[in-house]
Order: C-alpha cells, then sequence, then structure tokens
C-alpha cells in the first residue's frame, strides 16, 4: 500500500533534484531584455531573462546573480518564474539558488502556490505538487514542502502542512500541525479501481517496497 504513496511524493522531489546538474564551471546561455550591474550590492541584474544550462532553463521576470565568475554564487529570481527540467516544470515566484565551490548547494522556491509538474518517463501518469514553499538542502539531501503542501497523481494525494523527503533514507515526514483538524490527508486509489480514503497516515516504519517509508509526526 505504501509504494503507491511513496512514489507520489517522490517525483517533485525529482524534479528538483535536477536543478543540482547547474555548474557555475559550465557555459551559460543568457538571454535577456536588459542588463545592469547594481554597484552598492555588486548585483549583475537581468530583466526578460531567459538562462539554460545542459538540459535545464530558467525563465524570470528577473534575475540577479550576486558572483558569475567565483566558486560561490548566488542567483534570485522573482516574478513568473518557470524552471524546466527534463519531464518536469516548476512554476513559482521567487527561487534563490546558492551554490559553493561551483555546485548547487541549497535551492529554495516560493509561490501562492508554487507549482510541481512531472511527467513519469515512459508513463502516461503526472503528478501534480504545489506548496507555498520549497526548500532543498543538497548537502543533507533533505527536500520540505511547506505551506498548504499537495501531492497528486492518478487519484492518490498527499496533503500536509509540512512534508520532509530524506532523500539518503527515502522516508517521507508528514506534520499535520497547521491543519484545520490537526491531520495528514492521505487518498490512495489502488488499481482495482476502487477507492479508500483515510485521515490517518500509516504508522510510522511500515516499509515500503523499495524501503522506504512514510511516517506522520504526533
Amino acid at each position: 500500500m505504501l509504494y503507491p504513496l511513496l512514489l507520489l511524493a517522490l517525483w517533485p522531489c525529482t524534479a528538483t533534484a535536477q536543478v543540482t546538474d547547474l555548474d557555475l564551471r559550465l557555459p551559460w546561455d543568457i538571454d535577456a531584455e536588459s542588463t545592469s550591474f547594481d554597484g552598492k550590492t555588486s548585483m549583475i541584474i537581468f530583466r526578460g531573462l531567459r538562462l539554460s544550462q545542459g538540459g535545464i532553463s530558467i525563465e524570470a521576470d528577473e534575475g540577479r546573480a550576486s558572483n558569475t565568475e567565483g566558486e560561490d554564487g548566488f542567483w534570485k529570481f522573482s516574478g513568473n518564474v518557470i524552471i524546466d527540467v527534463d519531464n518536469g516544470r516548476i512554476e513559482c515566484d521567487t527561487a534563490d539558488l546558492r551554490f559553493a565551490e561551483y555546485q548547487l548547494k541549497h535551492a529554495t522556491v516560493t509561490g501562492a502556490p508554487a507549482t510541481f509538474e512531472l511527467k513519469r518517463s515512459g508513463s502516461d501518469d503526472t503528478t501534480y505538487a504545489e506548496a507555498g514553499r520549497l526548500s532543498y538542502d543538497v548537502v543533507a539531501g533533505i527536500v520540505e514542502f511547506a505551506d498548504d503542501a499537495t501531492i497528486n497523481e492518478s487519484g492518490n494525494q498527499i496533503s500536509s502542512n509540512f512534508l520532509v523527503y530524506n532523500i539518503r533514507e527515502q522516508r517521507i515526514d508528514a506534520d499535520s500541525s497547521g491543519n484545520e483538524d490537526g491531520r495528514v490527508r492521505i487518498t490512495y486509489t489502488p488499481t482495482n479501481g476502487s477507492l479508500v480514503q483515510s485521515d490517518d497516515s500509516p504508522q510510522a516504519g511500515d516499509d515500503a517496497e523499495d524501503g522506504g517509508d512514510v511516517k506522520q509526526d504526533p
């Protein structure tokens, strides 16, 4: 039972994880309506920006780069932000990307809400998710969905005010704080077509088929 629910939460995390392929040492393709430099903040400002590297592209009304030459850097995108990755798309109001030693170390996206869409490879299924905020700690391997997070696919749904996915442990923690009735909502549609809906999350520690589990915090 838990395996489809685990996959349901993994797909938006997979789309976000693909952004880690960005590398400050590799060429960027930057197309902008205008470019300026803010001497007070040492930020390069791009308006009407489209940026791409490899299979990743980012569009935004505005993009600010703190350091495009050194090994450490910071990109901030704002206004109608669209991040396209393989088989997926993220749409949000803002996206902050922090780099260290040329590699992406932390990513945060926010929106009202931010939305995530991912087409599963080799399948017609599409996963949809939304949350007010998503934070990805690349070093720790932790993806956090906050502020009314909901993930949907093929009739299956996980809803919580706070969802945390630990990539290394393949574990999902759902915190019900902030919900009207203090519950994590899970709807699972079996393959036989019948519908089972539960207001309670599975017991902590229940193993999914691939070693993952879903856990509800008290």
